[in-house]
């Protein structure tokens, strides 16, 4: 049998993505087994009681500084974990400490109305469900039938029986719920670089540049669904679990090319130590100067690569009805890499 390896050109690209005196640790990431990143169910524990459960069958979870019901444990530990009593109880949820970083950043509120646009497995839309404490209006939208599925058993077993499911594809629901939504997160399918692991192939067979693109193409889509579907002043989060600048720098600078100064971007400050700052350009071309306000998080042995960029709507897009872009982004593909 053939070892796995990763694609050269997926190092090719990488190594001119992430900053040379990173770039060893990033590699070494894919062969290491990350630590086991968990959250307490809000729903139906306390991080108190579930930590009381926990130490009491021998386990000791580090705290996550930016997530007070966030923790973590060494890979070693995983199994133990899921034999938990507070694991089998549905108190907690297994989840990359990465994954629950767009949600932190989505902040949103009891009593506010929050759509969850491509949401399967449910992952963040749990988050966010605990945030809420079942107060307001939560929308949680699929299009592929089996992981819908898959979403609204997790929601069930998780105590999240106020979420609202749809069966739809998210690049049109901004035709039925124009300008509805306080906060709205786009957790965009894409190629998944950031997962990769060499002792998972399934998470690396795929990938091309040709993936890139036609991700890049339904990640366009979906943002300008997202951004149609929030009202003037509420918040977008846009993230991946992708390295590709097409996936992410460029496809904001495409919704502020079509959005123009209807929306904004906003910093975020969150105390995560592996972090690179975004592209300033790739391929030659350069990207807006608000990108900067955008997070790329390089993986360790912790947390997964991500990036997450947050906008914030400043006035009404329902003029705007075109996915029109002001220029080609034709420079830019990932066929050049």
């Amino acid at each position: 049998m053939n070892e796995i390896a990763l694609p050269e050109g997926f190092i090719g690209r990488l190594a001119a993505i992430v900053p040379a005196e990173r770039f060893e640790q990033v590699m070494q990431s894919f062969t290491r087994r990350r630590a086991v990143g968990f959250r307490v169910n809000t729903l139906l524990a306390t991080p108190e009681d579930a930590l009381k459960s926990l130490r009491h069958q021998g386990l000791h979870p580090a705290a996550v500084a930016w997530k007070r019901d966030a923790f973590w444990l060494p890979a070693e530990s995983r199994e133990a974990l899921l034999r938990s009593e507070a694991y089998e109880r549905q108190q907690l949820y297994v989840q990359n400490l990465s994954s629950m970083v767009p949600p932190v950043v989505l902040s949103a509120q009891p009593g506010e109305r929050v759509l969850d646009l491509t949401a399967a497995p449910g992952s963040k839309t749990l988050q966010i469900a605990g945030d809420m404490k079942r107060e307001g209006e939560l929308a949680a939208v699929e299009a592929v039938k089996a992981r819908f599925f898959k979403m609204k058993d997790n929601l069930r077993r998780q105590g999240a029986d106020t979420v609202r499911t749809y069966l739809q594809n998210g690049e049109r629901v901004w035709r039925y719920r124009p300008e509805y939504f306080d906060r709205v997160l786009l957790d965009a399918p894409c190629s998944t670089e950031g997962r990769f692991s060499l002792s998972e192939p399934k998470t690396i067979v795929y990938w091309s540049p040709a993936k890139i693109r036609e991700m890049a193409r339904k990640q366009r889509r979906l943002i300008f669904s997202a951004v149609h579907t929030l009202r003037p002043g509420g918040r977008l989060v846009y993230s991946t679990c992708a390295f590709a600048p097409e996936e992410n720098e460029a496809v904001i600078e495409h919704a502020l090319e079509v959005f123009g100064d209807a929306i904004e971007l906003e910093p975020i400050h969150l105390p995560i130590e592996s972090v690179q700052p975004p592209l300033a350009a790739w391929n030659g071309h350069s990207f807006p100067g608000a990108v900067r306000h955008a997070l790329r998080i390089l993986p360790d042995d912790k947390m997964e690569g991500f990036f997450v960029c947050a906008l914030k709507k400043t006035r009404s897009t329902r003029s705007i009805r075109s996915t029109r872009s002001v220029r080609s982004t034709r420079s830019i593909r990932s066929a050049r890499r």
